[in-house]
């Protein structure tokens, strides 16, 4: 269909205009387009108040973050761990011999000190065996004694030294003659009296002494009489009478001289001998290295006089040494044995287990008992290797366990291993805590360890989630402390940075130590919490 436009309403009937225009009122028109004109009308309202509105200086705040004030509380910073709870100490008593248990006179839970008898095992074999050794040691050390001896030639008697047959250097064999030693400080005579009397005589009797040629008289003293009766010349009966006189230097071996006792005289004459006479010889064969006594000299018993060297002395000596050594040391094996027949308490303790009894056969290695030292009671926690710098020897833990409900114990760091150990890119540090008050405890059981590692007594704190970028905290522009804003940190709209110190954190709160005070204004959002927190020397803590 083709529309012809008409020029000043044309073709249209004059009658037919009012009531078109009466049809297009503003009436009609709002009724039909009421639904779209309303929100328009709301928005040109809306827009003409905050054009029309006079413009101040209130700030205008982030919706995303929430509003708060600084406050004063405790913060305390704890580490925490797990660990079983062991004895102070323990010990495995094993027997190191084969025997039979005579005796073990405890009983499980009993408390007992260190070296209390437990067992003692039949040793009588062992007993035998140490007999045994104790005699080869003996005869061992003889023998080496002996050897030794080898090397001197000893005086055998107290005198003075008549003869030496050798110098130093000579090549003496055994058996040589090398010195004589006579004691002429006494001499003795030998008479023959008629035995009918000299049964009467006595030893330490005295009697007279006649020199012959001088006939000289000396006071003697009987030391022996024969015991039995013997036919001399002419069919008498006679015993033998030694009679000793006091030397004063002129008595000799061809003085001869008769005798009287109880006015009972000898039969005959006899010439005098020594007290002692010794022909020494050498025991080895060697070299004569060093002569120690002149002739003439003087000498007590058992004083060396020569001494001897050579490779033979020397062989036998070192072959006598070795085997005194080696009887020594089965002596002392034996005897460590003998002790092991005995067992006692390695330490102070309870009896936890008792494994052998009265009549038992047990071996070497055979487990005894077990004995617990219950006076403390130690845990390890393994410690993150981000947190172990805060530990030290000394620090007080907190320790519940949960089979001792609704009590606590207090445990003292004891040690902090340098070793650590990795799993999973992640290296922990084994930490060794004490517990002293165990009442209740007992090993085996799990415990938990709670240690403060910082804390601050009513201190201005935040929300953890208020401390970002490592040290900041956003403070609203119109905060006492925004005029210490870093203007070099763009800051959401209505806030500022504010530098701060950060001391002890806890899971919630972070303390200021300096930065912001309590009249300002914090914001923070509560959905981002930073990780970093510090003390208040300046070293980080991470949760």
């Amino acid at each position: 269909m083709i529309w012809n436009k008409k020029k000043d309403g044309a073709g249209t009937p004059a009658a037919e205009v009012p009531a078109a225009q009466a049809a297009k009122g503003p009436v009609p028109f709002l009724k039909k387009n009421w639904k779209w004109l309303v929100p328009v009308l709301c928005v040109v309202v809306v827009g003409g108040v905050f054009l029309l509105k006079p413009k101040d200086k209130t700030v205008v705040v982030d919706a995303n973050y929430m509003e708060a004030a600084p406050e004063k509380r405790d913060v305390s910073n704890t580490l925490s761990g797990t660990g079983t709870l062991n004895p102070a100490n323990t010990y495995t008593v094993k027997s190191l011999v084969d025997g039979k248990v005579l005796t073990s006179d405890f009983e499980e839970g009993d408390t007992l000190d260190e070296g209390t008898i437990l067992y003692t095992l039949d040793s009588s074999d062992a007993s035998t065996n140490f007999e045994k050794a104790e005699i080869a040691m003996q005869q061992a050390q003889r023998s080496y004694d002996k050897a030794v001896d080898r090397q001197y030639v000893r005086a055998e008697v107290d005198g003075t030294v008549s003869t030496l047959k050798v110098a130093k250097g000579d090549e003496v064999t055994s058996g040589q003659e090398v010195a004589i030693i006579r004691d002429s400080s006494r001499m003795l005579l030998t008479l023959e009296f008629p035995a009918a009397d000299a049964a009467n005589f006595s030893v330490g009797q005295t009697a007279q002494v006649t020199l012959d040629g001088t006939f000289e008289q000396l006071d003697g003293t009987v030391t022996s009489v024969t015991g039995t009766d013997a036919l001399s010349t002419g069919n008498l009966l006679t015993r033998t009478v030694t009679i000793a006189v006091r030397n004063a230097g002129g008595l000799t071996t061809a003085q001869a001289a008769t005798a009287s006792i109880n006015g009972v005289s000898s039969i005959g004459s006899a010439t005098f001998g020594y007290q002692a006479e010794r022909t020494l010889t050498a025991q080895a064969a060697g070299t004569v290295t060093s002569i120690n006594v002149q002739e003439g000299q003087s000498v007590s018993k058992d004083d060396i006089l020569l001494e001897l060297s050579g490779d033979d002395l020397t062989e036998s000596i070192q072959s006598a040494s070795e085997t005194l050594r080696s009887a020594e040391i089965s002596m002392q094996n034996l005897q460590d044995t003998m002790a092991n027949y005995t067992v006692t308490s390695p330490i102070s303790g309870t009896i936890i287990e008792k494994d052998a009894k009265v009549g038992d056969a047990v071996k070497s290695g055979d487990t005894l008992c077990v004995i617990y030292d219950l006076s403390y009671l130690e845990m390890v926690i393994n410690v993150d290797e981000l947190q172990i710098s805060s530990l030290s020897v000394g620090q007080k833990v907190q320790i519940t366990a949960d089979a001792v409900q609704d009590k606590n114990y207090v445990g003292t760091v004891t040690r902090v291993s340098m070793k650590g150990s990795s799993n999973g890119g992640t290296t922990t540090y084994p930490v060794t805590i004490r517990i002293d008050e165990i009442d209740g405890l007992r090993p085996g059981m799990n415990a938990n360890a709670e240690i403060v590692v910082a804390e601050a007594a009513n201190a201005l704190t935040v929300p953890n989630a208020a401390i970002v970028r490592g040290g900041y905290v956003l403070v609203t522009q119109d905060s006492p402390s925004a005029s210490k804003a870093d203007t070099t940190m763009e800051a959401p709209e209505g806030f500022v940075y504010v530098a701060v110190k950060t001391g002890v954190s806890d899971d919630d709160y972070t303390q200021i130590v300096s930065g912001i005070q309590e009249g300002d204004t914090i914001g923070y959002d509560p959905n981002s919490v930073s990780s970093d927190s510090y003390y208040d020397d300046g070293s980080m803590m991470v949760f």
